[in-house]
């Protein structure tokens, strides 16, 4: 395929459609909406263009609010061209107003992003894959893959299963059980490969290249990635059509948060949402930090880094779009943090115990994260603080198994009851007290 100069009036671009086609992040090449996601001429990745003036003239907040309950509500804006996609009710997850948890560590607008509870797999991945998965079918693929830490294996698995596509994905052979089961129960074909997750993805590039499959992270990528885009969308629908002032975000291959900033930039521009700075502030594991690493040491490129992080769902040691994430998070005046395994804990017990809300170790980062940026003065009390948590804590419970405790055991009279309850009113009573020294 070679690049070409095209324009929002080529074939590609439609009176009814938006998708204008593919341009190169670093020279601006432009080629049409094909699976393919490098650039020909510098090898930089492609992203997705539009016609934004042909969005602005039919998009409106009333005709999103009548769409379905589902990121299909904002399909003008997503790269696809049917107008029937995969629809499993993916997106319209809860944005919490996190009161407890703001008052524990001294905000006041503290709002939670809760991708925990989406469908149908418990992560943000159901998003990504929705989009890669329908532009698949279009693009007249059979057979979808993916290189992934977990999440994305569960999705790709489960929507594949839905759309009746076939399925093989790739792992790591030292995943976390939950995230194993909840790719093998879909029936695909697993491939569990010894090795970190960047020597599964160019195990995966290699065999993109020979069996002709959509991978929804490597040559549908620059769809897939679109599909984050949705989360940035959501937020501002849920607080009333308006920007928040700061978000919190994990980052893996730097995508989502880069897909967050590109979805609020693209409702400002159609005019649906009033313009303001937003700050962006991103999460990684310290086994697992080549962005935060560079964010330190004022770096504009990357140092690739082997993982080593209870973290596994964004351990990746070479970033894609680290170096987007890095350019973000500082044009907005944001921050980049690291935390390590007993800190990424901590934040799980933390939103548990004080919003209900049990997440997987990428939460429990981003948590433990925004608690070090409140401490360090980084986040102003009252700005409005959206936190995105993108996946369930079920997935990865071997992380805090040996820190949550255990249930008290007693025999089945009263008085054993009354002595088991006191003693467990005094544990509270310690632990409180440990907390506020």
């Amino acid at each position: 395929m070679t690049a070409t100069t095209l324009t929002a009036t080529s074939p590609l671009s439609t009176t009814s459609k938006a998708l204008a086609g593919l341009k190169c992040k670093e020279c601006g090449a432009q080629y049409e909406a094909k699976a393919t996601h490098v650039c020909e001429l510098c090898f930089g990745p492609l992203e997705v263009r539009y016609d934004y003036e042909h969005i602005k003239r039919t998009v409106t907040r009333e005709t999103i609010a009548a769409g379905p309950n589902s990121i299909w509500r904002y399909k003008a804006f997503l790269p696809v061209e049917t107008d029937t996609p995969i629809d499993v009710g993916t997106g319209m997850t809860p944005l919490l107003k996190a009161n407890r948890l703001a008052r524990r560590l001294g905000l006041k607008n503290l709002y939670i992003k809760n991708d925990a509870v989406n469908m149908p797999t418990l992560s943000f991945k159901d998003r990504v894959v929705s989009v890669a998965l329908t532009r698949a079918v279009e693009l007249g693929f059979t057979t979808v893959s993916c290189a992934s830490t977990g999440n994305l294996a569960n999705s790709t698995a489960a929507i594949a299963a839905h759309a009746g596509l076939d399925c093989c994905v790739f792992i790591p052979s030292d995943l976390e059980s939950g995230k194993v089961l909840g790719t093998l129960i879909y029936n695909p074909i697993v491939m569990a490969v010894h090795g970190n997750y960047d020597q599964v993805n160019r195990l995966c590039s290699e065999v993109a290249n020979t069996h002709g499959w959509g991978f929804v992270n490597i040559n549908l990528r620059p769809y897939y990635s679109e599909g984050s885009k949705t989360l940035g969308y959501e937020v501002i629908e849920q607080l009333g059509w308006e920007l928040p002032d700061h978000i919190v975000a994990p980052l893996a291959s730097g995508s989502l948060f880069t897909k967050i900033y590109k979805g609020f930039r693209e409702f400002v521009e159609v005019g649906l949402v009033e313009d303001k700075d937003v700050r962006f502030s991103g999460a990684q594991a310290e086994g697992c930090n080549p962005i935060a690493t560079a964010f330190k040491e004022n770096r504009d490129f990357i140092s690739p880094v082997k993982p080593n992080t209870i973290a596994k769902s964004i351990a990746i040691g070479n970033p894609a779009d680290g170096v987007y994430a890095l350019d973000i998070a500082r044009k907005t005046n944001g921050n980049i943090e690291e935390v390590n395994d007993e800190e990424i804990v901590e934040g799980i017990k933390l939103l548990a115990e004080t919003e209900g809300i049990f997440t997987e170790t990428a939460g429990g980062t981003t948590i433990a994260v925004l608690k070090k940026l409140v401490e360090a003065g980084k986040i102003n009390p009252d700005e409005t603080t959206v936190v995105y948590i993108t996946g369930n804590g079920l997935k990865t419970v071997e992380a805090v198994q040996d820190s949550a405790g255990q249930p008290m055991t007693i025999e089945p009279k009263l008085d054993a009851f009354e002595r088991a309850l006191e003693r467990a009113r005094t544990l509270d009573r310690l632990e409180w007290q440990q907390v506020m020294v």
